[in-house]
């Protein structure tokens, strides 16, 4: 092939690049679902099980749900994978907004960690007041602890807390401290066949069918409040981006109706998750 057929056909498939990529951006936009990216907490809450029908049956757009932990889910946003943000880790969802990820991200519901264990409770930490003295005196103790270890926001929190107390606990790695890195039902799961202690979201806890002798051995400390957030991923980022139908599910989600529906969820009886949109 000549140079000149090779660069009439470079300049052929250049060309049909860029009039096919607007054609693609309007396709996606046509498609009537959004990708959320969420926390595990909230489907394995049955949250969306239950959210989810109200705000499709009222709009016509489907809503499909990628569960991984807090901090895979963002890093999803910022590649593109996905049309709104849903997660529980404040401070990293302000700095997707600061780096221009998100459009506006808003308050939507709350609930709380809980640390819980075997009833015979080895590190004595049952009726405690404080998440950071529960967790030195479990490390003291040298009991068995179950982090999730996978960058989410339960484990940022957990994290967050063991830097409250003198105590580094990767230089127990693979000792008293195991990390799974794996979602909360596994590492609650996981804890219970260790006979560990873990520190889990409430509605995940309420949730979860393999309690067997454990129990909530330390809750209430203000620590251990779990703030949720939502906003769209910002389309001048990534073109195909959904916005209308995401602006449409976090306004929702945040509007009466939406903030009712959350208040009506219900696990055991008990209210999951509070909400709390300004």
């Amino acid at each position: 092939m000549t140079f000149l057929k090779r660069f009439g056909v470079a300049l052929a498939l250049a060309v049909a690049a860029l009039v096919a990529q607007p054609m693609d951006r309007a396709a996606a936009q046509d498609e009537p679902f959004i990708i959320v990216q969420s926390t595990t907490s909230t489907e394995a809450s049955g949250l969306f099980e239950y959210l989810l029908p109200k705000f499709e049956n009222m709009t016509g757009i489907d809503v499909r749900v990628v569960a991984v932990g807090t901090g895979q889910a963002i890093r999803n946003a910022r590649n593109g994978d996905g049309d709104v943000l849903f997660v529980h880790h404040t401070p990293s969802e302000y700095k997707f907004i600061a780096d221009g990820m998100g459009i506006r991200r808003f308050d939507v519901m709350y609930n709380d960690f809980i640390i819980v264990g075997p009833k015979d409770d080895p590190a004595g930490i049952s009726g405690m007041d404080s998440a950071t003295k529960a967790f030195a005196k479990i490390a003291g103790s040298g009991a068995p602890f179950a982090s999730r270890g996978d960058d989410s926001g339960t484990n940022k929190k957990e994290l967050g807390i063991w830097a409250q107390t003198d105590v580094n606990p990767q230089d127990a790695s693979g000792g008293w401290y195991r990390e799974t890195g794996s979602g909360m039902g596994a590492t609650l799961n996981t804890a219970v066949q260790m006979g560990a202690y873990t520190m889990s979201d409430r509605a995940t806890w309420l949730n979860f069918g393999n309690k067997k002798n454990f129990e909530i051995l330390v809750e209430g400390d203000p620590t251990l409040f779990n703030q949720y957030g939502v906003m769209v991923v910002n389309p001048e980022k990534h073109p195909h981006v959904k916005k209308h139908k995401a602006q449409a599910f976090v306004d929702w989600l945040v509007s009466a109706g939406g903030q009712e529906a959350i208040a009506e969820y219900r696990l055991k009886g008990q209210q999951a998750f509070f909400p709390n949109a300004d």
